[in-house]
């Protein structure tokens, strides 16, 4: 197992069930990766959830761990099934049935970045895509799994909060004319993710922040959330999509002039999503 397909901040001690994760925003490209790829580096991070951790980072001396992944998004997607193999970059594989994240190319090995760009000239061999997915996608969900369960276990419920960043204009389709954009976008799979008061609650705690909040359009959630949201059992999953351009410069996937103001925003809502897992453990402990 890698070690370095993850970097795991653990709190002094744990007091909140929740846990908070970054599965897009690695940023260590493998120079033999980025030799195969006939995208420069400045394209090949349009798919990155570019500085999310560092916006997160907080979330440890609130009492909740925090995982984020090292790789990045155009080498492995931590938020698909390690089985969503795309025949159209990866040699030898058949696809079975139709799949809309793989045939758009957003399998678990990325065909594309945004607008549908290519990011090699020809297929990889099957071998390569397996040994990605061994040392990288097993040791993320291995231990991602671990904290979860491990949480259950200690405090009788477990929320996960998958932190992600969307573009701008990924919400144009879905915004009504003449309506204000919604700068959040909470997935949960349409509920059968989590459990909807807690659901209400973290969109509470954005919108105390001054942030406008939609739920599952166009985002409700991929493997991440379908796989560990388990609300019967106790096990909730949240995917939180931020809009970029809030924090950064997409274009050169920076941070822009409102960073740290935005920063210490983030701060606050870790925080107040930490507290909610506090509320639930003294909910589940009487």
């Amino acid at each position: 197992m890698r070690k370095d397909a993850y970097k795991l901040t653990r709190p002094d001690l744990q007091t909140t069930c929740a846990v908070f994760a970054s599965p897009h925003s690695g940023r260590d490209y493998p120079w033999a990766f980025l030799r195969k790829s006939v995208l420069d580096e400045l394209a090949i991070r349009s798919s990155e959830d570019a500085f999310m951790d560092m916006l997160i980072a907080n979330a440890p001396s609130c009492g909740a761990p925090l995982l984020v992944a090292n790789m990045p998004r155009a080498f492995l997607d931590l938020n698909r099934a390690s089985d969503e193999l795309d025949p159209a970059v990866i040699d030898g594989v058949s696809q079975v049935s139709h799949n809309p994240r793989i045939a758009s190319g957003l399998g678990v090995i990325p065909r594309v970045v945004s607008n549908g760009r290519a990011i090699y000239r020809g297929k990889l061999k099957n071998r390569e895509a397996q040994d990605r997915i061994a040392e990288y996608w097993r040791p993320y969900h291995d231990q991602l799994a671990e904290l979860m369960g491990n949480t259950r276990r200690d405090f009788g419920e477990a929320i996960l909060v998958d932190c992600h960043s969307m573009p701008h204009e990924a919400v144009d389709a879905v915004t009504q004319v003449g309506l204000p954009r919604p700068e959040v976008v909470l997935g949960d799979r349409f509920g059968a993710s989590a459990d909807g008061v807690i659901v209400d609650r973290i969109e509470q705690v954005f919108l105390d922040a001054g942030l406008r909040v939609s739920r599952n359009a166009p985002f409700a959630g991929a493997f991440t959330t379908q796989h560990y949201g388990r609300p019967s059992r106790g096990q909730h999953a949240i995917q939180i999509e931020i809009d970029r351009a809030l924090y950064m410069n997409e274009m050169r996937v920076r941070p822009n002039g409102n960073f740290d103001s935005f920063r210490r925003l983030m701060e606050k809502v870790v925080a107040e999503i930490s507290d909610i897992g506090r509320r639930k453990m003294r909910l589940a402990a009487e």
